[in-house]
């Protein structure tokens, strides 16, 4: 390609609503050019890199077994009304209706079209395992879209079904799209994990998160240096203290505190560690009846150790507290005499069930509410002041120094921005939506699901946040929208700079590098501008000083000088280059 042929439209400055790098970046680079809230039109400099994405993605996919289709964009609602996700999904679901008042969707996943087409064609198990995947157009009506195509309403993603006779055969075709997806994500030449996820109300342990390391990303990814383990945080367990609860010391006192409604006052105005103070959440759960009416509400105590964080993954999978919610102002009245604050499980008005974390649980002489405004109670200790917990768990997000859940190391934790996850269903859509094939035996069974996504559109986003300097992206070559650029100087001026470019050009083609020639005849700094800030990863310098001396000058992007080469073996040296 040549530049003259091509549109480069860089900006010297970002809009103002860009708050991420990637969107201030792809924007200036003139890759992507907004159209509407979190709507955006992919120029052609982005689109290179959104085909090359896909190209890597649909290689993998194929290589796995996987076979490619395309789904509709706009479903019936029909389908969606079968698994009740019609309903239940929420307005992020955009909902719309056609001239004959009928109800459609625009899809933000195709799990239901999808099943609809197994239960048609899948009739026997000999026609198992089969995985069908595409690569389409999404939308998800977000409430607040931001940081460019990192959280866009209309994206691009793949997304692959597997249908299997058994959770043994299932469980195999996962790890088939789990090695796939590490193949794939090696391609990219993006630092990653795969971290074990949470599997939601399914449960089971088949789900994994693939997320590209930043330092801007909104999930925190949980691993240990010293091995294998990777979890996000909603995953990661907190192992439980080693050795016995220590005894008592302190009496248990009822402590001024006035106006110190947090642990981390408390703690500094009684000069002691945050890690002995304990903190109370108070949560609810309501038992319906059959018209969805509240016909009772048992209301919870957690606590927690000051320095620590409530996990809402891991306290909805507690038994009783699946769907809970936080308590309102008046139960909390009700229940502690006293509004938020100075809150504690001594002295209450009315019984709630306590559940205790695993480190509170084995905490003596602790800090907590005294259900009082301006008080707290100091030395409270387990058995001696306050019956044992109803319950001891796992309540609480890990922090770094944690032991590490396998036993081999501490925990640290590091960002990340999840591009694509790998989850085993079951057979939750295939029993809503009665897709059933027959077995040896001849009886009909469900079908057993595992989808896959990746974020097509996304991915490039998060590799800018992970690829990127104060001059603009620095793309791996693979992601690149052109590989190769070739920036010759004053070839307008020039016919020996000209015919040095072209004829390199026309060899790097014949080789099947991605080139492109920069034949806009700008100034040299505003053409090393453009291609920096674009994030070329290779740039050849032509100038008639340099075919003077017989060479040209080489700089890879991550390059802080130039490098000579020998004019007559650029094209080898570049191809070197790539190579490695």
């Amino acid at each position: 390609m040549k530049a003259s042929r091509f549109l480069v439209s860089t900006l010297k400055e970002a809009p103002a609503d860009a708050e991420v790098a990637s969107h201030r970046l792809m924007t200036r680079a003139g890759m992507i050019k907004k159209l509407g809230a979190g709507i955006y039109t992919y120029m052609p400099m982005g689109l290179r890199v959104i085909r090359k994405v896909e190209a890597i993605v649909r290689e993998e996919m194929n290589r796995a077994g996987a076979v490619e289709m395309t789904m509709p964009v706009v479903q019936p609602a029909e389908l969606w009304q079968e698994t009740g996700r019609f309903d239940k999904m929420g307005p992020e679901l955009l909902r719309i209706k056609d001239r004959h008042d009928r109800d459609f969707v625009v899809q933000p996943t195709s799990e239901e079209v999808v099943t609809d087409i197994a239960r048609q064609e899948i009739r026997s198990y000999k026609q198992l395992p089969k995985n069908f995947y595409q690569i389409q157009t999404k939308f998800r009506d977000e409430r607040r879209p931001r940081f460019g195509l990192m959280r866009g309403r209309e994206f691009i993603m793949k997304d692959a079904y597997s249908f299997d006779r058994s959770p043994e055969a299932a469980k195999a075709s996962y790890q088939v799209m789990a090695q796939a997806y590490r193949r794939i994500f090696d391609r990219f030449g993006l630092r990653y994990r795969a971290v074990a996820a949470d599997s939601g109300a399914i449960g089971g342990d088949l789900s994994e998160e693939f997320q590209v390391i930043a330092a801007t990303g909104e999930d925190a990814i949980v691993y240990c240096p010293d091995s294998d383990y990777a979890a996000n945080m909603e995953k990661a367990e907190a192992l439980a203290p080693t050795g016995p609860r220590g005894a008592a010391t302190q009496q248990m006192t009822k402590t001024p505190t006035p106006g110190k409604s947090t642990c981390e006052d408390v703690a500094a105005l009684l000069g002691v560690p945050l890690s002995t103070t304990v903190k109370s959440l108070v949560l609810a759960t309501d038992l319906l009846d059959d018209k969805g009416a509240i016909k009772a509400t048992q209301v919870w105590l957690l606590l927690l150790r000051g320095d620590h964080d409530m996990n809402e993954v891991k306290v909805g999978k507690l038994p009783g507290l699946a769907g809970f919610r936080f308590a309102t102002v008046g139960e909390i009245e009700a229940h502690f005499g006293c509004k938020p604050g100075y809150l504690g499980p001594l002295h209450m008005k009315q019984p709630v069930k306590v559940v205790a974390d695993r480190e509170v649980a084995l905490m003596a002489d602790w800090i907590c509410g005294a259900n009082e405004p301006d008080f707290h109670i100091t030395g409270v200790n387990w058995g001696r002041d306050l019956p044992e917990p109803d319950l001891v768990a796992d309540l609480r997000n890990v922090v770094a120094g944690d032991p590490s859940p396998d036993g081999k190391g501490v925990l640290a934790i590091e960002r990340g921005i999840e591009v694509g996850h790998v989850f085993y269903l079951g057979t939750k859509y295939s029993h809503a939506m009665s897709a059933t094939f027959l077995e040896e035996d001849g009886k009909p069974r469900p079908l057993e699901m595992g989808c896959y996504g990746i974020g097509i559109t996304r991915l490039p986003a998060a590799a800018i946040e992970q690829n990127h300097d104060e001059r603009g992206i620095i793309w791996p070559d693979a992601l690149a929208p052109f590989t190769v650029v070739l920036c010759p100087i004053g070839m307008d001026r020039s016919a020996e700079v000209k015919a040095a470019a072209e004829a390199l050009y026309d060899q790097l083609l014949a080789d099947r590098v991605d080139v492109l020639l920069d034949d806009r005849n700008e100034r040299p700094g505003a053409m090393f501008a453009d291609w920096e800030l674009i994030g070329v990863p290779h740039r050849l310098v032509i100038s008639d000083r340099g075919l003077k001396e017989g060479q040209f000058e080489y700089q890879h992007r991550r390059d802080t000088a130039a490098t000579k080469v020998p004019a007559a073996e650029a094209a080898a040296f570049l191809k070197g280059r790539l190579a490695v």
